[in-house]
């Protein structure tokens, strides 16, 4: 049975979780930075990511590279982007891949206090051509260097923790997202793990 300390720290945890902020993980190939995507996604409130696999094998996911975030951070999988992209869709998230083009917006010109999707690519090849122009929208993370990328793993954190800074500053965690019910049937859940 859980300790009344365990079920106070999982309550909290879930009223503060965030079903209108989520992930897709396309063709990422380095269990690690799935990982430490899902490490930053339990940080930063997400609930559920989307594993979206049309090239490669879904990830075998470690427990202790994932400091066990797997187990509080659910997982869908999805072999085509066409139907990744319009269940998102039809649950109402507006799809952002990341994408370095003049013609991307800027990570920080995005509302992400709306119901949002980030979308991030293979280590090598990025986002896939169908998956950013399937999209709502193209992102870019502002960089002044003379590289103008970052590891997936550490762009889905600098994006991810973007989206806490503006749900923090509008309320978005200080009221739970689901209702009581929802909430009661998850700690139970929880309180099982």
């Amino acid at each position: 049975m859980a300790s009344d300390r365990r079920i106070e720290k999982l309550n909290a945890v879930l009223r503060r979780r965030q079903p209108d902020l989520t992930v897709v993980m396309e063709n990422i190939h380095d269990p690690h930075n799935v990982s430490a995507i899902l490490r930053s996604c339990d940080a930063t409130g997400v609930m559920e990511v989307q594993l979206l696999y049309t090239d490669e094998e879904f990830p075998d996911i470690g427990k202790k590279s994932s400091a066990s975030a797997k187990k509080w951070v659910e997982r869908r999988k999805f072999r085509s982007i066409a139907e990744c992209y319009a269940k998102l869709r039809k649950e109402g998230f507006t799809i952002y891949a990341t994408r370095l083009t003049q013609k991307s917006a800027s990570l920080y010109d995005l509302d992400l206090t709306k119901k949002t999707a980030l979308v991030f690519g293979n280590e090598h090849r990025g986002v896939s051509d169908d998956a950013a122009e399937l999209a709502d929208g193209n992102f870019q993370i502002p960089m002044q260097g003379m590289i103008h990328s970052l590891n997936v793993s550490v762009a889905c954190a600098v994006s991810l923790f973007e989206a806490l800074r503006q749900r923090t500053a509008n309320g978005g965690y200080a009221k739970p997202k689901y209702s009581t019910r929802k909430l009661s049937a998850l700690l139970k859940e929880w309180t099982l793990k």
